[in-house]
């Protein structure tokens, strides 16, 4: 379950996902009004979104800096060459691809903001260690607790389901907005089975441990080896004198929340575990999005590319998928026609093509 403190934001600026239509005209120096744009309130405790849309920038650059009028804190992310997005940064921040196309959102934690100007520069960049060298993107093996509160709101602003589908980690770097899963997971329990989830809320214990990525950019706890909680070290080691962020006792050694389906149907877990979590977006390689007919649904991943394959996960609507090729097998009808082709997302996981939208570029098996 999460066991979070508010975020404390003021007049500085964050990096979050951003997807709306709205684009302003292409320069290296603009201003958005925030005025009546919708605001997703969420989270525990509670904060508020404002997406502010994609940029068009005149000029390539890897380099943001925002002032916010009134309250709150801007995140930036940048267009990566393969189609994908860098993890949101708050900002002042430097990407870590040089883009001509970014994201911004505004964190709220109370009352609101009137506009936000910005500015975009290019800046000596730091050995790049956006995406993983493996494909599959990077994989480490975290403690895993059940959220639960049904009937609550996530961080993105999703009312949250009775047996639904979605995680969270400790860092807005990798949320995700609603009804999106730019940012996904493959999680993976003992007893083989696996789950593809979006990223759609914040914890547990703390907000600013994205501690799969490498030191040198890890936002808090650079002194922790990469891949390791900072509530695992507190917990094991006494870290921070076993206390999180923000001074609580930390009670169990958490690096993700799962929500009641993921945890019960996707991975048929009975208690909190270990479990092996693969942070998708820091892969390459082909993607595609379950599309699910329900807005809740799920999709059977199969050991093998037919129907009668032993089911050996699901993969929930919205969620993100890293293609490792594809194969012929028994023709499905889904939400994207009628096809006989299969993705292999992992080994030994196969998930129908009807299902899946948006590849490009999977290699035969």
């Amino acid at each position: 379950m999460r066991y979070l403190l508010p975020l404390v934001v003021g007049a500085a600026l964050v990096a979050g996902p951003a997807s709306p239509a709205h684009a302003e005209p292409a320069s290296d120096e603009w201003t958005t009004e925030v005025g009546d744009r919708a605001v997703t309130w969420g989270g525990s405790p509670r904060t508020g979104l404002v997406e502010l849309g994609r940029h068009r920038l005149d000029r390539p650059a890897n380099a943001i800096t925002a002032v916010v009028t009134g309250d709150g804190v801007v995140d930036v992310r940048g267009l990566r060459p393969d189609g994908q997005w860098t993890e949101w940064l708050e900002a002042p921040a430097t990407l870590p691809v040089t883009t001509s196309t970014v994201e911004t959102r505004v964190v709220l934690s109370s009352g609101k903001a009137s506009r936000v100007r910005l500015k975009a520069a290019r800046v000596p960049a730091a050995a790049a260690d956006d995406v993983s060298a493996a494909a599959a993107g990077r994989s480490y093996r975290v403690y895993a607790t059940r959220e639960g509160l049904v009937g609550g709101t996530t961080a993105n602003g999703h009312v949250i389901r009775s047996r639904d589908h979605f995680v969270a980690l400790p860092s807005r770097r990798g949320l995700a907005s609603r009804n999106s899963g730019n940012y996904s997971v493959q999680v993976c329990a003992s007893n083989g089975r696996c789950e593809w989830a979006p990223v759609w809320d914040v914890g547990p214990w703390n907000t600013k441990d994205d501690y799969w990525n490498p030191s040198s950019t890890r936002e808090m706890w650079k002194d922790l080896p990469q891949g390791k909680p900072e509530a695992q070290a507190a917990y094991e080691d006494d870290y921070n004198g076993g206390e999180d962020q923000f001074g609580r006792q930390v009670a169990n050694p958490a690096g993700i929340d799962l929500a009641d389906g993921t945890f019960w149907d996707g991975l048929k877990l009975t208690n909190n575990a270990w479990v092996t979590v693969t942070y998708l977006w820091t892969g390459s390689g082909p993607v595609g999005t379950v599309r699910t007919a329900d807005a809740a649904g799920t999709v059977n991943v199969r050991s093998g590319a037919t129907s009668t394959a032993s089911q050996v996960g699901i993969a929930a609507n919205h969620a993100q998928v890293r293609v490792t090729c594809q194969l012929t097998g028994q023709s499905v009808t889904g939400t994207q026609g009628t096809s006989n082709v299969w993705y292999r997302i992992a080994s030994g996981k196969h998930i129908a093509k009807a299902y899946v939208a948006g590849v490009s570029g999977a290699a035969t098996c």
